[in-house]
């Protein structure tokens, strides 16, 4: 039809789900991809970029305009993104939608909103309610057949159902929330007590349309026949941004009314009326409540005046949640840590906000208007300097969100808000400073970073606090190599190392062992093998992937210059299987360079430059400092780079360039130099030595992660998969978790209908 395309109507008529069922439809279509951007729990009109971004897992690392990252990124794909959700951010929809069309010439966007974006080239569908009776009637009966297996519409009950789905419009929504109610209720008392609900709004605002009036007496009927509990509990829920899950619920809403262990149950019976609903996703079960029953809720919420405690509580989970990850990081969870602060992204950055959110204020004469995206916040508001503190508290807790997740830039946007905000001389202002000064070192600002560290230093000379003294003394040190004085860096590293372990926090000394081996090797300091294996070793020992992997990938550099090239091919290797399941854009190039350098040295010269395109579609996105001294390791690779296009002629180089400038997500990066013609034999034999059977079109996976894909997409978890293959649990985690990231899938219902449409011939085990 176009390359835009609005679906419009009522709320709750069904077009995020007619939505979703025509991305998936033309999955074929979009080889680059279908992406679902909801925009709902969006607030600030100035976040819709950064939504989509997020949804499409595009590294926010630069400093400089986002939409120009966004744009520099879809410019290459044929993809379909829907946009969900929009009538509140009309405005910036519409002008965000037409500059990807503008300049991406193969990108495809398919709306939902109560409002058309109103842009040229626009085409508008107007969702219509279910036929009344064939489809409503349907709908009817499967809800209802779902939470009563033994519900039938009786010859005597049809005619009374058919008049619930005229009077219901034919919404879907509305239908859903009616059948929950079937479970208790007959089809005659649905009836008669909804025809009493309804009677009721007829004297309610006259423009407001009939449907919408529907709707919204469904949902208030749904709220009234809650019990005081599950209305509490569904208010309470309406805080959360983008889902929520279990632990999160039974810690936010647990409190005067409901008790935690109530939680669990509580939620069920809301699942069960169709007032929750759940997601599909790798991990841990989440819920969501949709938009206009959040909203619903939320109105409610502020009604009762519990909003800002429950706001707080919200915060506070969140808060733990982060510090928790944070002290744990150097360990085997990183991945999994990761993730989850990845999905909890919308949730995170409304917890950052609550300093903003909390606290009424007297009105300023001329005072600029607050740009808080929530809408039921108070007109007027003053930080509360206790919550301004713990959302700084939460921005460290975040660095590693910041850094190695791809937010590099809401990380920089939030700590230049917050350091203004908060300019109280803390002990958490000093650790804000310089986990501020890294971010700003991976951007390439070197004297906001500079200013930054000084101002944590003269602080932590008048606060005394030590463990901040490692922190201040090691990023010194990479400011220190960005400017090109390595000499001076390698002393500051040295010197927080010490102080790590000086302190018994060996465990945090890691990353300035693996910064260590860089300068080292800068500087031809015959020491950078010894600190290399020392950083291995340390890794090994706590079962840390992230940072053991850049130790491999930097060492293996450093014996690739010194002519050990098969051991530095089994290192950068190595690093580069630790680092699927990260969405890691700066070191996967990294590895990715150094594997590069081997693959053209070893005379893998189509390859080499195959990755050469990876590394450039990765260093056009990853929009972190191209000053940054990683990248010049090595004297050899001018040598073997003429070499290349000599081999390839130039023609041949070109054409292998753009090929793996395809692959420009770390997960298919990685698996462009792992899985093509450098795979082992484990991952192209079965255990007879036979070739595994030809797969229809070329798939990404080994034999393993084939036969771990075919598993899930009967529906079983990680540990029956383990138990079915005779693997341990944590090396099934792993296989599903490769399997997500070589695909660029963010849950199992991806793996399943992947495996539906691919259909590979069964793999022997």
């Amino acid at each position: 039809m176009g390359r835009l395309v609005t679906l419009t109507g009522v709320g709750g008529v069904g077009k995020t789900r007619l939505a979703l069922g025509v991305a998936d439809a033309s999955r074929k279509a979009f080889p680059d991809g279908t992406w679902l951007v909801d925009l709902g729990a969006v607030r600030d009109p100035s976040a819709v970029t950064i939504a989509v971004m997020g949804a499409l897992r595009v590294p926010d690392q630069g400093a400089g305009p986002l939409l120009d990252q966004l744009t520099g990124r879809l410019a290459r794909h044929r993809a379909l993104i829907v946009l969900d959700n929009c009538e509140h951010l009309i405005d910036s929809s519409a002008q965000l939608a037409k500059a990807l069309l503008s300049a991406c010439p193969e990108l495809c966007i398919l709306a939902t909103s109560r409002r058309t974006l109103g842009i040229t080239g626009e085409h508008v569908f107007t969702v219509p309610p279910l036929s009344v009776p064939d489809e409503a009637l349907d709908l009817l009966r499967d809800r209802a057949t779902a939470i009563r297996p033994d519900f039938r519409i009786a010859c005597a009950d049809r005619a009374r159902a058919v008049r619930l789905c005229a009077d219901l419009d034919g919404l879907p929504l509305a239908i859903e929330l009616a059948a929950s109610r079937l479970r208790t209720l007959t089809v005659e008392q649905l009836v008669d007590r909804l025809e009493d609900r309804f009677a009721l709004l007829t004297g309610g605002c006259r423009t407001t349309q009939p449907r919408q009036r529907t709707l919204r007496g469904m949902i208030e009927w749904s709220y009234e026949l809650c019990t005081p509990a599950e209305q509490l509990l569904w208010r309470r829920l309406s805080v959360f941004a983008g889902g929520f899950t279990l632990d999160a619920a039974e810690h936010v809403c647990a409190a005067e009314g409901i008790g935690r262990h109530q939680v669990v149950d509580l939620l069920d019976r809301l699942v069960g009326q169709s007032v929750v609903m759940t997601c599909e996703h790798e991990g841990p079960l989440r819920y969501r409540l949709l938009q206009t029953i959040r909203e619903y809720g939320r109105a409610r919420l502020t009604e009762s005046g519990e909003e800002q405690a429950q706001l707080r509580r919200h915060r506070d989970f969140f808060l733990t949640l982060a510090e928790r990850y944070a002290s744990d990081w150097f360990g085997p969870t990183q991945a999994q840590a990761l993730d989850r602060l990845r999905i909890e992204h919308a949730n995170l950055k409304l917890a950052l906000e609550y300093g903003n959110l909390a606290h009424p204020a007297a009105p300023e004469t001329g005072r600029a208007e607050s740009s808080t995206p929530e809408r039921h916040r108070p007109e007027h508001l003053a930080p509360d300097p206790a919550d301004t503190q713990a959302a700084l508290r939460l921005a460290v807790a975040l660095r590693f969100h910041w850094c190695a997740n791809g937010f590099l830039g809401e990380g920089r946007r939030q700590f230049d808000r917050l350091l203004v905000a908060a300019p109280e001389p803390t002990p958490v202002r000093t650790r804000a400073l310089w986990a501020a000064a890294w971010v700003a070192i991976l951007q390439g600002d070197l004297t906001t970073a500079d200013r930054w560290l000084d101002e944590a230093e003269e602080l932590n000379e008048h606060l005394g606090e030590p463990s901040d003294r490692p922190y201040l003394l090691g990023f010194r040190g990479a400011s220190e190599a960005f400017h090109g004085r390595m000499t001076e860096a390698l002393s500051l590293y040295e010197r927080a190392l010490a102080a790590h372990e000086a302190a018994g926090d060996e465990a945090a000394g890691l990353f300035w062992l693996f910064l260590m081996i860089i300068a080292q090797a800068h500087l031809g300091d015959p020491r950078a093998d010894e600190t290399g294996r020392r950083a291995r070793q340390t890794a090994t020992a706590l079962e840390e992937r992230m940072f053991g992997a850049y130790a491999m990938w930097a060492l293996g550099g450093v014996l690739w210059t010194r002519g050990a090239d098969d051991e530095a091919r089994a290192l950068t290797r190595a690093a580069l299987e630790n680092l699927r399941g990260f969405n890691d854009y700066v070191g996967t190039t990294k590895a990715l360079e150094v594997f590069s350098w081997i693959a053209a040295s070893d005379g893998e010269h189509e390859q080499a430059a195959k990755l050469q395109g990876a590394l450039q579609a990765l260093s056009r996105d990853n929009g972190a400092n191209p000053r940054c001294p990683l990248s010049t390791l090595g004297s050899r690779r001018a040598h073997y780079w003429e070499a290349v296009i000599a081999a390839l002629g130039p023609d041949g180089y070109e054409k292998a360039l753009a090929e793996g400038g395809r692959h420009d997500s770390p997960a298919r990066a990685i698996s462009l130099a792992l899985d093509t013609a450098t795979a082992t034999a484990d991952d192209t034999a079965d255990d007879t030595g036979q070739e595994a059977p030809a797969l229809i079109a070329p798939s990404p996976l080994s034999r393993r992660e084939l036969e771990v894909a075919e598993l899930v997409a009967t529906g079983m978890t990680n540990r029956q998969v383990a138990s079915a293959l005779s693997l341990s649990p944590r090396t099934a985690d792993r296989h599903v978790q490769n399997i997500l990231g070589k695909l660029d899938f963010g849950s199992r219902a991806q793996i399943a209908a992947w495996w539906v449409e691919s259909r590979p011939p069964r793999v022997s085990a």
